[in-house]
């Protein structure tokens, strides 16, 4: 699917903007992969271009919502006492609201549109890193390591950089690749109830939107391949996210591991 948002300008040169009437409901065909829609564009290049939506901005909600996270869960840890308790306050008055909920306040708060879309997610998207790392750094803040660092006169900035965050990377590489199909599913949820990119833009929320009206007159490929990149999309995302967390996290032991101890015993 990323091959396919960077490379799909190349293979197919299709404008997903160009109108043709004359062609418009098409079935899909050689000329037409994945057909055509009510206003004759070829679904396939709008399918490739929200590909793209899709993925540049599930990438930029896991970046900002990892920067901002990380450093909300680090000063609060390492800190604690008054900063500590009011930053946890303030991410647990964000979590009091579903993610989707809190999204779509943003977006209609701020102006409909996808800055407005990637803002709320990633805003919804914080709260969950702030704690996990949070949590991670008071439990590593007390080990004998950090300790001794600290009594040989390191500075915080310097146990952070050295001994905290390269502990926390496969922490929020797991945590970004599962950040990453959520937030690919929020924002075609408020692409499908006309909160995310707007017209013309080809975000596979919108196409499908823009295809039901047809589904039942026969037209089914119009929100049918949005539908399915969404899912295809979203489960890879989730799909890699269980394989990083088997590789990287030693504390975390597979269902067949532990079955096979319990056999053993």
């Amino acid at each position: 699917m990323v091959l396919l948002a960077l490379f799909g300008d190349v293979v197919w040169h299709q404008n997903p903007l160009t109108v043709n009437l004359a062609a418009a409901l098409n079935s899909p065909s050689l000329a037409h992969p994945f057909g055509t829609d009510s206003l004759g564009r070829d679904v396939f290049a709008r399918f490739n271009d929200g590909a793209r939506i899709s993925l540049l901005t599930g990438f930029t909600v896991v970046l900002c919502a990892t920067v901002i996270g990380t450093m909300v869960g680090v000063f609060a840890g390492m800190r604690g006492g008054l900063l500590d308790g009011i930053l946890m306050r303030l991410m647990d008055a964000l979590l009091a609201f579903p993610p989707l909920i809190l999204a779509m306040l943003v977006t209609v708060g701020l102006g409909v549109g996808l800055v407005t879309s990637t803002l709320g997610i990633t805003l919804a998207a914080v709260p969950y890193y702030a704690r996990l790392v949070r949590a991670e750094v008071l439990q590593v803040r007390s080990s004998p390591l950090i300790e001794a660092t600290v009594a040989l006169g390191s500075t915080e900035g310097r146990v952070i950089y050295r001994h905290l965050l390269p502990g926390l990377t496969s922490i929020l590489l797991v945590q970004g690749s599962a950040l990453l199909g959520s937030s690919i599913l929020t924002l075609a949820a408020l692409g499908f109830i006309g909160l995310g990119a707007q017209v013309p833009s080809p975000e596979w929320g919108s196409m499908i939107t823009d295809g039901l009206q047809y589904a039942l007159t026969g037209q089914w490929w119009i929100s049918l391949f949005p539908g399915l990149g969404v899912l295809v999309t979203a489960t890879a995302a989730g799909v890699f996210a269980d394989r990083l967390r088997d590789r990287l996290d030693p504390r975390f032991v597979p269902m067949d591991v532990r079955e096979m101890v319990t056999a053993a015993r």
